[in-house]
């Protein structure tokens, strides 16, 4: 492995994987929601027992569905409280094949997280999506990447067909897509500020990412920009315009575009981002609540957001990113804007390790 990501989230997939190896009964995910998801049906594979623990943000965040779909598929297995939250218990029971229906509109982990599985498994498998599906884009990546590992895995809609007995080949040299969630936060500064920034990495268009959208949500905006397969290039300030944007598939992407909107001519509106209350925070309660405190003009519905822009707002507030990193990072990114402070910059770490530093290279 060439190049492994420092965050926290990764360091936590690496950490359960060499547990699982050595059998634990005790697994600790830290506060990494996708490796919590993506292990569950993993555990019949490599252990008859098991404990999963976590911390921080991801006590109370929900797994009933997949829980209740692992259970429907002979595994004995229960989470805490109604939504079935981390400590989830393991008591045994197989993984068993068949027709399998999940709920598609909480995350697309939970489809992931099987189609991950399902491969090694004698049967034959169908997975039913069962209302719309969000984040559809990452299930789509995990399609691709499995294809890569010469696994087979048939899209028809809301379902797909996974034949049993199949061999995970590896990805021998893979060159890994740069993260454009994370690039989202230097590319969103620099262009609210003067400035001339070069953000290097892996940028084709080989493997969709859902946060792969900013760009064109960006280019909507009147961001001026030039991104090519290597390298996004921005020379800021950019005028920017409000509008409607559905961020139904990309609800990490809600907090940057909420502080891009506020210096943005007009209204905007970013809607279908219900499931985003969900996430390590209240993403849409919790943003409005902080952004309220610097004038923001912010009001919010079951799931959208709307921002109307002013022409200033107060300076050296204290902002609190409710230990959610990516609330933590849009707030530096307003702050380089206005000025303000911002608790437990810290969580950043979840996923973005260099985050302060690098907007510091910014005159943060």
């Amino acid at each position: 492995m060439i190049g492994a990501s420092d965050s926290e989230d990764a360091l936590a997939a690496k950490s359960v994987t060499r547990a699982l190896k050595e059998g634990a009964a005790v697994l600790d995910v830290g506060e990494s929601g996708t490796t919590l998801r993506f292990l569950l049906p993993l555990l019949p594979f490599h252990v008859p027992r098991a404990v999963v623990k976590g911390k921080g943000t991801l006590v109370g965040r929900p797994n009933h569905h997949l829980c209740a779909t692992l259970r429907r598929q002979g595994m004995d297995i229960r989470g805490t409280g109604p939504k079935e939250s981390v400590p989830i218990v393991y008591k045994g029971g197989p993984l068993e094949g068949g027709t399998i229906r999940i709920d598609g509109t909480l995350s697309s982990q939970f489809i992931s997280a099987l189609m991950i599985a399902l491969p090694r498994l004698e049967a034959d498998s169908r997975i039913k999506v069962i209302g719309p599906m969000v984040s559809k884009d990452y299930v789509f990546m995990t399609r691709r990447i499995l294809a890569r590992a010469g696994i087979k895995v048939g899209a028809y809609g809301r379902e797909f067909f996974i034949p049993g007995n199949q061999k995970f080949k590896g990805l021998k040299n893979f060159r890994v897509p740069s993260d454009y969630g994370l690039a989202a936060f230097p590319l969103a500064a620099a262009l609210l500020v003067p400035s001339t920034v070069v953000l290097k990495g892996n940028f084709g268009r080989d493997w969709p990412q859902s946060d792969g959208h900013i760009i064109n949500f960006l280019k909507k905006m009147g961001g001026r920009f030039t991104d090519t397969a290597r390298s996004i290039i921005v020379k800021g300030p950019s005028s920017l315009k409000g509008g409607a944007f559905n961020l139904k598939d990309c609800p990490d992407l809600v907090p940057i575009m909420a502080v891009l909107s506020l210096f943005a001519r007009g209204r905007t509106k970013l809607t279908g981002i219900g499931h985003a209350r969900l996430k390590e925070s209240d993403r849409l309660s919790d943003l409005r609540r902080e952004l309220l405190k610097v004038g923001a003009r912010v009001s919010e519905t079951r799931d959208a957001l709307i921002i109307d822009p002013k022409a200033s707002y107060k300076t050296g507030q204290v902002l609190d990113p409710h230990r959610d990193h990516r609330l933590a990072m849009a707030f530096t990114v307003l702050g380089l804007k206005i000025g303000c402070k911002v608790k437990d910059i810290q969580s950043c770490a979840k996923s973005y390790p260099a985050f302060v530093k690098d907007m510091k290279a910014l005159g943060a």
